[in-house]
């Protein structure tokens, strides 16, 4: 009796830098093994992954569905954590370009023939105060948001853990 020669399939996944681990630990439950002829690529905060396993896994159909989960899973976690950064900078943001506007009337007034100092005073400490008002609000709207998303993302871990879990189970059936 001839044995059968053992043929790959490849995967290459590039993924965040922090979540590199999460994923090289979740691929295995899928069979997925790391190729160890080509190295893990490592540039601008993303990490590129080779892998590969056996053609002739068990219920690879299964494995590919709840492995599409398993990266659905991952990409929302990824999406919810750039979110701590992101929502936070668009509040800082509007705070500066408001100030920035009031400013801008400000100089108008000032230039204006005659000039208007009291409408400057008047639109120039807003202005001051929206711009000293970019800092607070960025860490108070980073605070909030933190708070909102950490229990999203930990449901998510654990969503993807249950993925993983199931995985391996049909795995070693």
């Amino acid at each position: 009796m001839k044995e059968r020669a053992e043929s790959f399939e490849y995967l290459k996944v590039t993924v965040e830098e922090e979540l590199l681990s999460q994923y090289m630990d979740g691929y295995e439950k899928f069979g997925w093994r790391m190729d160890e002829n080509i190295p893990t690529e490592k540039r601008m905060g993303k990490a590129t992954l080779h892998m590969k396993r056996s053609r002739y896994v068990v219920n690879k159909v299964e494995l590919t569905r709840l492995q599409r989960h398993y990266e659905s899973c991952m990409k929302e976690i990824a999406a919810l954590e750039a979110s701590k950064s992101s929502v936070p900078t668009c509040v800082s943001l509007t705070c500066g370009l408001a100030g920035c506007a009031f400013m801008a009337g400000s100089v108008f007034a000032v230039t204006a023939t005659p000039p208007v100092i009291w409408l400057t005073v008047l639109l120039g400490i807003p202005g001051f105060v929206l711009w000293g008002a970019a800092y607070f609000g960025y860490k108070a709207a980073k605070n909030r948001r933190i708070q909102k998303v950490e229990p999203l993302i930990e449901a998510k871990y654990e969503e993807a853990c249950r993925v993983c879990e199931k995985a391996f189970g049909l795995l070693y059936e």
